[in-house]
């Protein structure tokens, strides 16, 4: 059985929205409840959150933005950037502790006593932009841990693959001219869906052309679309690249039930996609892996769907 690490904290559901804001705390008590009920909570190795460094996420974000951030949580504020991001008094501690996690777990792989792990915090990140804060995000927690990897581990080639329904437009921007990031992203079409960008002509720009891979679908795509995307697009590019680390951006609402995304993925379809992803790992980086939780929420269809990821990760 792979060494699998699982970043799970009570202090995650800090991060209050209201009662009728699709990313709640209910979502991370429905997967806890769904991974101890299954047993794999105690089958994976857990790994306790610490903030992180400030420092450390500003390479991602200016630094007058997580000070307006920090300063709006502690005033009060409501509202982030954009109506749709929520804020609350513990938002932006909670929002570090999410970073924090992730870089946690990048480093127990990176140091090998871990194969691969997943990180089920909030708020997700990958919408945040370097000073923007918006579709629910705050901290754009993929983009400070490849950059961790770039700058403290110094790796060249680094994979984020970006499943969620809505297209990670911070991620991207974020590192669209860097040669030393490969971002894929399967996403509903742009043109349909927030926030609006994603298109398959935005490949990179400078000495990043190229290393930008945008597919986006056209509702109702399904699982037969995306395993397409995977065998044709997805995993040449990614021999193509031969990345060092993998790191995955794992939102769940593409699912069928998912009320805010419009494709109809099988809870099963993110076991395959698992599992395809993982071969690649170990064919190119020694296995290293390491998800993040975005979107879902449909809370059966997401507790679900990632159990089936941790299952995956846990047999690999």
């Amino acid at each position: 059985m792979a060494r699998t690490g699982l970043v799970s904290d009570p202090r995650f559901e800090r991060h209050l929205t209201g009662p009728d804001h699709p990313e709640r705390p209910q979502r991370l008590q429905a997967i806890t409840q769904a991974l101890t009920q299954r047993g794999l909570f105690d089958k994976s190795a857990r790994i306790e959150p610490t903030p992180a460094d400030l420092a450390l996420v500003a390479r991602n974000h200016d630094e007058d933005y997580l000070a307006r951030i920090r300063t709006w949580c502690e005033g009060g504020r409501k509202r982030g950037d954009t109506s749709d991001t929520d804020l609350s008094p513990d938002s932006f501690d909670v929002a570090l502790l999410a970073a924090g996690g992730l870089i946690q777990a990048v480093d127990e792989v990176m140091a090998g006593r871990l194969d691969n792990a997943f990180c089920a915090v909030r708020p997700p990140g990958h919408h945040a932009e370097c000073n923007v804060a918006m579709g629910f995000c705050l901290i754009n927690n993929v983009a400070v841990a490849a950059r961790h990897l770039i700058e403290d581990h110094n790796l060249d080639r680094v994979l984020i693959l970006d499943w969620d329904v809505h297209h990670g437009n911070g991620t991207q921007h974020s590192f669209e001219d860097d040669p030393k990031v490969l971002y894929i992203s399967l996403h509903g079409h742009p043109g349909i869906l927030y926030p609006g960008t994603g298109y398959a002509h935005e490949q990179g720009r400078g000495a990043g052309q190229g290393f930008t891979l945008n597919i986006p679908t056209v509702p109702p795509g399904g699982d037969g679309v995306w395993r397409k995307a995977f065998d044709e697009q997805v995993l040449p590019k990614i021999d193509w690249y031969k990345p060092q680390f993998a790191l995955v951006s794992a939102g769940f609402d593409a699912h069928k039930l998912d009320p805010l995304g419009p494709l109809e993925l099988e809870t099963a379809s993110y076991g395959w996609m698992t599992d395809s992803l993982h071969n690649m790992a170990r064919k190119h980086c020694g296995g290293r892996l390491v998800s993040v939780l975005e979107g879902g929420y449909h809370l059966q269809a997401l507790a679900d769907s990632v159990c089936l990821h941790v299952e995956r990760l846990l047999s690999a």
